[in-house]
């Protein structure tokens, strides 16, 4: 019997789209690691080493980046780009609203006169 030899296959790039598309969505690596559990450093190793990560943990970074298998594995392109910065205030916003009712109207307040302010000029 004649053993089949399986070469790995590492698509070029994982890396660097892993790291863009974690950035795209607002998310530290530490932050990425707790939604697929993992540690920081599996999530540093994954963007910066050429390898990937198994299947299992493969999907569940999909689903936590909200793009399919064949976008993260950069078999597909992107449907939606998002703004790392975009993504950063829209994750404070939501924490904001995890405030009591008096501290959200505080921040909504402070976030008006600030706009306020920056439109008179």
């Amino acid at each position: 019997m004649s053993q089949v030899l399986v070469k790995e296959r590492i698509l070029e790039g994982f890396g660097p789209r892993l790291a863009a598309l974690r950035q795209a969505r607002g998310l530290t690596q530490a932050e990425l690691g707790e939604m697929v559990d993992a540690s920081q450093r599996v999530i540093a190793y994954y963007e910066n080493e050429e390898a990937q990560p198994p299947g299992a943990l493969l999907a569940d970074l999909a689903i936590a980046l909200q793009v399919s298998a064949d976008e993260l594995l950069g078999l597909k392109p992107v449907k939606q780009k998002a703004s790392p910065k975009k993504a950063r205030l829209l994750k404070r916003l939501e924490k904001v609203e995890t405030l009591p009712a008096a501290d959200q109207r505080a921040v909504l307040k402070f976030v008006d006169a600030l706009l306020a302010t920056k439109s008179r000029h």
